[in-house]
């Protein structure tokens, strides 16, 4: 059965906050953990929602710490946030072909807007599922589950695609398609191990998944 309805994770898949991110942690581990974290080791914060990541760091301050990560982030978000190569291009062609589409995030809401709109991708999304809409954050298939009752999809039509093994099991849990994207800062080689049902080299790949 053809896919009509693709969900897609945010940060990492569409667009690029990658340094975002990466600065923001820092800035939040050096000021709770200092000297403890790096570049390389900073990566396996990235992905989890930020309360999950932060209580293995200092879990009488999680709350604490979520606080000037949001502020570092917000303060820099525009000037740092783009999107991936062919992303608009293809995000533009699947809404022409009618496809149905939505973002499935960690990320709050509001700042999940922020995001789409800077990359001026806002107006081709029906629906964002953010981290204050759920009670249970990806892995778990709720996110997935809200996006396609918000848009009235079918499981068997509908395709989770990210940039995180969170975002792969999300959609295994919810009983649709995944695909992985192969420009993931955990490398392609860590979304593998999950078998997603595509790796997309590029967006552009999309085009010849869905809609057929």
């Amino acid at each position: 059965m053809s896919i009509r309805t693709v969900l897609f994770d945010l940060d990492g898949t569409l667009i690029d906050t990658n340094e975002l991110i990466i600065q923001s942690m820092l800035h939040t581990l050096e000021k709770y953990a200092p000297n403890q974290y790096n570049r390389e080791n900073v990566l396996d914060f990235i992905g989890p929602p930020l309360d999950e990541s932060f209580k293995w760091v200092e879990p009488t301050k999680v709350e604490e710490m979520i606080e000037v990560y949001r502020e570092h982030n917000l303060y820099h978000h525009d000037s740092f946030v783009k999107p991936f190569d062919g992303v608009i291009e293809t995000i533009k062609a699947l809404k022409e072909r009618g496809i149905k589409l939505g973002i499935v995030t960690t990320k709050i809401g509001d700042t999940a807007l922020r995001g789409l709109k800077v990359t001026q991708l806002d107006r081709y999304f029906d629906v964002i599922i953010g981290y204050d809409d759920v009670e249970h954050a990806k892995p778990h298939p709720e996110p997935v589950l809200k996006g396609m009752e918000a848009l009235q999809a079918k499981a068997s039509e509908t395709l989770m695609v990210g940039d995180n093994y969170h975002d792969i099991l999300a959609g295994q849990n919810a009983g649709v398609k995944s695909a992985g994207v192969a420009w993931s800062l955990k490398g392609r080689e860590a979304l593998q191990k999950h078998n997603p049902d595509y790796m997309l080299e590029t967006m552009g790949d999309l085009l010849d998944i869905v809609g057929k």
